[in-house]
């Protein structure tokens, strides 16, 4: 996505001061709940965090630090919007510890790359590495009964990385979904097709086959969808390297609520969108979307997790900017936070392991 708007204002802080507020953001009264859980040989502490455009705003050295602290109380994180310019992540990579490792993958649509940040002494590597991809033949399966117009593949291949922990190995897909509206170019064509009726199967496959490419929120969708069948899919396939499948990243999700159609299509194959423990309103900055996730299927991966929160780093950072909070106050405030931190919080999980 284009870069945020570099904040016109004048505005500094103290790095000293801002770590210690994020580290002790969970003894103020009614955030006990965003606390992090500690680090245990026995657990994983699995996150998902898009930083905006992360090697494309101008962020500074205090600016990283403050990332690399909250990254650093993960033992493994799925990073999206990684620029294809890797200044930014280099950046945060200096000031975590240095047992912590990266892997990371070519661009995609927007310049965007994925990355995993993890702790190289507790979590290992595996031998499946590359991206989630639907096989040719495959595309004209991702298909929905209420979008007519037909899937022509990700925007923004996920990324796929298969890890081990003690004896416990997982698949993660890191997931950045095409974002697009219902005002998009191309929605009304999809509509008009929407109203041709077919009598046969065959013809209509044909007019699927002839249907244009999905525009706006429909592609969205079907992206979603396109996941739930690859993960669905990997469950039942023997020959799969590990069954135990976490889908984790920026959905786009507007609602976690059975009735929203990016949700019906993510869980429409099994995927259950893990219940958080914390009390926010949103993974966003606005607070009013759920746009990141961590999906889990029914199995081992489920039954194993423990807990799941949304960490608002925003509601720790930089008070003095915030004020009262009055509208000006609240503008400004997010205008600073998105450019040189991020407008996504981070989320994340407890696995038994």
């Amino acid at each position: 996505m284009p870069p945020f708007p570099k904040p016109r204002f004048d505005y500094d802080y103290d790095v000293d001061a801002e770590l210690r507020a994020l580290r002790t953001y969970p003894d103020q009264p009614e955030r006990e709940d965003r606390r992090i859980p500690a680090k245990r040989a026995d657990r994983l502490l699995v996150a998902t965090w898009n930083i905006a455009n992360l090697g494309l705003q101008q962020r500074r050295k205090k600016d990283h630090l403050l990332i690399a602290e909250v990254i650093s109380w993960f033992d493994l994180i799925a990073v999206q919007e990684v620029n294809g310019d890797l200044a930014g992540l280099r950046a945060i990579q200096e000031h975590l510890p240095a047992r912590y490792r990266t892997l990371f993958n070519d661009a995609g649509g927007n310049r965007e790359r994925y990355a995993f940040l993890f702790d190289g002494e507790k979590v290992k590597p595996r031998e499946e590495m590359g991206e989630v991809t639907i096989p040719a033949k495959d595309v004209v399966k991702v298909r929905l009964p209420d979008i007519p117009a037909r899937f022509v593949g990700f925007d923004r291949n996920p990324m796929l990385a298969s890890f081990r922990v003690n004896d416990t190995d997982l698949a993660l897909a890191n997931v950045h979904l095409y974002f697009g509206t219902d005002r998009e170019p191309g929605k009304k064509d999809d509509e008009k097709n929407a109203t041709l009726a077919s009598s046969t199967a065959r013809a209509a496959a044909s007019r699927r086959a002839e249907a244009p490419p999905a525009a706006g929120m429909d592609r969205r969708v079907l992206e979603a969808y396109a996941i739930a069948r690859w993960a669905n899919a990997r469950r039942r396939d023997d020959d799969a390297y590990t069954q135990n499948i976490i889908a984790l990243g920026d959905f786009n999700l507007p609602v976690q609520a059975p009735g929203d159609r990016v949700y019906d299509a993510l869980t429409r194959h099994g995927l259950k969108l893990t219940e958080h423990s914390t009390k926010v309103g949103g993974s966003n900055l606005n607070d009013d979307a759920h746009y990141d996730q961590l999906a889990v299927l029914p199995g081992p991966v489920a039954d194993r997790t423990e807990a799941s929160g949304i960490f608002d780093f925003d509601g720790a950072v930089f008070r003095d900017l915030w004020g009262g909070g009055t509208e000006k106050e609240a503008t400004r405030f997010r205008a600073y936070v998105r450019y040189y931190l991020s407008d996504h919080r981070p989320l994340w999980m407890t696995l038994a392991v």
